[in-house]
């Protein structure tokens, strides 16, 4: 789905940015928007390093351990999995028209339009990147059992 997003949100981006050129000048890229996907690239990872450990030591029965409750994973789950949403989003939205600047790269400005559009997809990536490591350290471990339909072991 995040693929699926990516690439419609691309290719709509390089025609819009194609079109919106031929009529006028095309918005520019700002400066800011890889380093705040870098950002929410970076509190993701945190909270799920911070929940890893947290679970480590509540499976271990450390003492004094401070326990995760469930309410709190299943919300670093869902800011996970919108953030991955909208990096995907983002990413095909400057991709789109970094691939459009790329036809200017001779041109000082455009070229360093590119060079943002090109760093907020690879902000963009590290956010999903990061998002699908908090979903794993938050998935429930899975029952051994063979209660819930799962096939019986043979004989």
């Amino acid at each position: 789905m995040l693929a699926a997003l990516f690439a419609v949100a691309g290719v709509l981006s390089w025609a819009g940015a194609r079109l919106w050129d031929s009529v006028g000048t095309l918005p520019r890229v700002p400066l800011a928007a890889p380093i705040v996907l870098a950002l929410i690239a970076v509190v993701l990872l945190a909270t799920a390093i911070s929940l890893r450990a947290r679970l480590r030591a509540q499976r271990e029965r450390r003492p004094g351990a401070k326990g995760v409750e469930p309410l709190m994973a299943a919300r670093a789950v869902v800011f996970g999995q919108a953030s991955a949403l909208v990096a995907a989003l983002v990413c095909g939205m400057y991709g789109g028209v970094g691939v459009f600047m790329l036809e200017f790269l001779d041109i000082p400005a455009r070229r360093d339009q590119a060079y943002y559009a090109g760093f907020s997809v690879l902000a963009g990536i590290g956010v999903i990147a990061a998002a699908f490591f908090l979903e794993r350290v938050c998935r429930l471990p899975e029952d051994g059992d063979d209660e819930h339909g799962g096939a019986a072991p043979a004989a």
